[in-house]
């Protein structure tokens, strides 16, 4: 059993058809990404948000790593 003070291994999954990626907490799903500002987001709603997205032990990048969103980048044009 995990203590409270544990956080638990967040995974964002392998991007799907469309790019978009499954964030998941344990068997719970947290949200769906379409770039890592989406994942920061859903972290944040998760209370997840002291996690460092792109560097930390916690989170498990699933087929790429946080700089792989193919198929969005147009969607994010700055």
């Amino acid at each position: 059993m995990a203590h409270p003070s544990e956080h638990p291994r967040v995974v964002v999954h392998a991007p799907a058809l469309d790019g978009s990626r499954r964030v998941t907490s344990g068997d719970e799903t947290l949200g769906i990404a379409s770039h890592l500002d989406d994942v920061v987001e859903i972290l944040r709603l998760a209370d997840l948000d002291r996690v460092e997205v792109e560097e930390s032990d916690l989170i498990e990048w699933e087929g790429g790593g946080p700089e792989d969103w193919p198929g969005l980048s147009e969607h994010h044009d700055q």
